[in-house]
């Protein structure tokens, strides 16, 4: 029987391990489509990394950097994914030699053969697994250090492109150059254009003409019409099933942007097929009609951009904040820069094809550089010409929000170092800034339809007063303060993830981060340092960057806690104020130690700056720290809140206008601000008069004489302090006979009110309603009584007797 059983399980695992070392090595060959087995896979990443070596080394000038580190990383990724697509397979085979058992000690009785032979064809498939994982991970490993390699050399490129320089567009030397390698060029030129005159004789003949007429027919049918019909139909069809307000504004904006590149790009796709129907150009000429065709899709994008933010049709479809003068004004400039960008994103390409010389590639580029910065300037100056036109004629100047601002001051600067750098020399320099200013300037105007158009969706989608807000709080049982608030979160984490995808996009177009810029100041003031502490510009700039962003965007974000979210909420507005007010402490704490990690501040490195001062700071700060601590504590405790009316015993009393680090304000009733210390609130007797939601008790004292009718006069009161609006029914008003004496009974009247902030009113009202029903009445108030004492003169005969 345990023969039986061992044969068995011999049979069991070698049906397990064919199956095993099938799949290691691929399909069968007779399978339909037979996939490369993962040693032959190894082999061919193998030889794409050394091909990239060999291309680094073989074109030393200007190799194509991105291409070879994409690729590197391609290989990096094949290369993982291999790997982790073999280790199933060694855990299988490490579970099959496991059932088999250990190797049987020397001296113990041998294993059968059958076993023996299983063992050893499993150690070998494991064996081979084992090396190509790790032929795989040395592959990826190899392959991530290469494009390491790659991203130095393009950022060493980027660099050296940047700090080239050349003599001035002002001298004579400058144009020596390009005059000199004209003839050459315009050489090379005209062959290009040979070559594009006779593909387009091929294409002309009889088996490609009917092609070529039908795409001219429909590219010039899209130029023509085509653009104007489809903005037609979007707009009806925005007008029938779009809801009007925001939402139709955005999605209108981002139709009309969009329809300019589809048209436009479809036209110019439509006469690329028509002239290489059949394959009619060569590989030069066709990568050169495919970039065209891409850049006529970036300058129609750049127009249609234009003319969706500027409305200049439609001024009540316009989304930014600007005025009819300035969208006339900036009409053209859209147009110009699209076909700026068209006109040289062409040469540039023509350029690399046929192969123009250095001289020309660099006048061309300061053309370019001059060109777009120049275009961009005149519109910033025609905008400042309007708003000051606007200012001199009285018209209010609309708001303009602060990254507005912000972006004007970095397009005038970048226009003026634009203009600096072709002057003195440095064209790859300005060229640089004139694309990022394009570039930035697309990526902007595109964020900003985008934010409006999925903000205005969810708005309309999850608006309480919307048809979707309603059926979501039929179906979920919802409130509409939840859906608001759902919104403004929502709206919120779609703000702050279109910007950042914004910036990643901005910051490294070319593969390169801002950091690039710094290296040459790094290496020049890298060995500064204050102490033990090193000075670094890089450090220095991104620890201002870090501080001014981390508080612009703290700030952001308290305004729109306080503006937006919290107001939507159930909650009371002292609790409001309190958790702004703490987000602020937190949030700043934050950004300081941001600061502090930017900077690399060890704090071990100004231990002793912060004990030599320890003793002076104790006393120093001492009430600073008192009273910053209270006024945690009245943040989170909540004794006293915004809004409350309290009263001290330093003959304070008003309301609570904001609870600040170390100081509290609180008005008057004359309108006045005592700033009182936190610690004053914690440590002193402080009446909150209308914490808990405190009613407001009126009391008059009414004196009548003892012969007035006790029982008329408690009916009389207490029908007018029950007829009165502002009193409670719950507790009633209450007339008392509170004292009699020889003269006089005192009647104390009691009612309450909804708030302590009532009382004053209420009863000036209920005062002069008593003494207008008690003079009808007939009932007359105790008044004060008076003893007159006069000295009479003396009688006349007595004058005489004594005289």
């Amino acid at each position: 029987m345990p023969i039986l059983l061992r044969c068995f399980l011999v049979l069991l695992l070698s049906i397990g391990s064919s199956v095993s070392l099938a799949q290691a090595s691929g399909p069968s060959p007779n399978a339909s489509a037979p996939a490369a087995t993962p040693a032959q896979t190894l082999d061919q990443l193998g030889g794409q990394l050394d091909d990239v070596r060999a291309e680094l080394k073989r074109n030393t000038g200007n190799p194509p950097l991105a291409d070879l580190r994409a690729t590197a990383l391609g290989v990096q990724d094949q290369a993982r994914q291999l790997a982790a697509s073999l280790a199933p397979q060694m855990a299988a085979l490490q579970a099959q030699l496991t059932v088999l058992g250990p190797v049987p000690a020397s001296g113990a009785p041998p294993e059968a053969s059958e076993v023996a032979a299983q063992r050893r064809q499993l150690d070998r498939a494991q064996s081979n697994l084992d090396a190509q994982i790790k032929q795989a991970q040395l592959l990826g490993q190899n392959a991530l250090q290469l494009a390491a390699q790659i991203s130095g050399m393009r950022n060493d490129q980027f660099q050296a492109k940047l700090a080239s320089r050349t003599a001035t567009p002002f001298s004579r030397a400058f144009w020596v150059d390009p005059a000199r390698t004209l003839p050459g060029d315009l050489q090379r030129l005209k062959r290009l254009g040979t070559r594009l005159a006779n593909a387009w004789g091929e294409a002309w003949q009889p088996p490609n003409r009917q092609p070529l007429l039908l795409c001219l027919i429909g590219a010039v049918l899209l130029l023509g019409g085509g653009r104007w019909a489809l903005e037609r139909a979007l707009l009806e069809l925005a007008k029938r099933h779009v809801p009007d307000g925001h939402l139709r504004r955005s999605a209108m904006a981002v139709a009309v942007a969009l329809t300019a590149v589809l048209t436009t790009g479809l036209a110019a796709q439509l006469l690329y097929l028509g002239l290489n129907w059949n394959d009619i150009l060569d590989d030069d000429t066709a990568a050169l009609a495919h970039a065209t065709v891409r850049l006529v899709c970036f300058a129609a994008y750049v127009v249609g951009l234009g003319r969706a933010l500027l409305s200049v049709r439609r001024p009540s479809w316009r989304l930014p904040a600007i005025t009819d003068l300035v969208a006339q004004c900036l009409r053209p400039f859209p147009w110009w820069l699209g076909a700026a960008a068209l006109l040289f994103g062409v040469f540039d390409r023509t350029s690399r094809t046929i192969g123009t010389s250095l001289p020309a590639t660099v006048a061309a580029r300061g053309l370019f550089a001059l060109v777009v910065s120049g275009l961009i300037g005149m519109a910033l100056a025609r905008m400042h010409r309007t708003r000051l036109a606007s200012a001199r004629s009285g018209t209010e100047p609309l708001h303009r929000p602060v990254w507005v601002g912000i972006l004007t001051a970095a397009a005038t600067l970048a226009v003026v170092l634009s203009w600096l750098a072709v002057a003195t020399g440095f064209i790859a320099l300005a060229f640089f800034l004139a694309g990022q200013m394009l570039w930035v300037g697309v990526i902007v105007a595109s964020t900003y339809l985008l934010v409006h158009l999925l903000t205005d969706l969810v708005t309309a989608a999850l608006a309480p007063q919307g048809r979707g807000g309603q059926r979501l709080q039929t179906t979920f049982d919802l409130q509409p303060h939840t859906l608001e608030q759902t919104v403004i979160v929502l709206n919120g984490v779609l703000r702050v993830t279109l910007v950042l995808l914004a910036l990643a996009t901005v910051l490294t177009p070319f593969g390169a981060g801002p950091g690039d810029l710094m290296n040459s100041a790094r290496q020049t003031f890298g060995n500064l340092k204050l102490g033990d502490l090193a000075i670094d510009p890089g450090s220095i700039l991104g620890a201002a960057l870090v501080c001014a962003i981390g508080f612009y965007m703290l700030r952001r974000l308290k305004c729109w806690l306080r503006d937006k979210l919290l107001p939507a909420s159930t909650m009371e507005r002292g609790m409001q104020e309190s958790l702004v007010t703490l987000l602020g402490y937190l949030g700043g704490t934050l950004v300081f130690v941001l600061t502090l990690a930017a900077l690399h501040v060890d704090l071990k490195s100004i231990a002793w700056i912060v004990s030599a001062l320890s003793v002076g700071i104790g006393f120093g700060l001492q009430a600073i720290v008192q009273n910053f601590i209270s006024g945690l504590i009245l943040l989170v405790e909540r004794p006293v809140k915004v809004g409350d009316w309290v009263s001290l015993s330093s003959d304070v009393e008003g309301d609570i206008q904001r609870i600040n680090v170390r100081a509290t304000e609180i008005r008057m009733g004359d309108r006045s601000t005592v700033i009182v210390p936190n610690s004053q609130l914690i440590t002193q007797n402080v009446r909150n008069v209308t914490l808990g939601g405190a009613q407001g008790r009126v009391q008059i004292v009414l004196p009548l004489p003892l012969d007035a009718d006790a029982g008329k006069v408690r009916s009389l009161v207490l029908e007018v302090l029950q007829a009165h609006p502002a009193t409670l029914e719950s507790p009633a008003p209450v007339v008392q006979l509170s004292g009699i004496d020889a003269a006089s009974m005192t009647f104390s009247c009691t009612a309450y009110v909804n708030s302590p902030r009532d009382v004053g009113n209420v009863k000036s009202d209920l005062l002069f309603e008593l003494l207008d029903r008690l003079r009808e009445a007939g009932l007359q108030l105790v008044r004060t009584q008076s003893m007159l004492v006069r000295t009479l003169p003396p009688p006349a005969a007595d004058d005489e007797r004594t005289g």
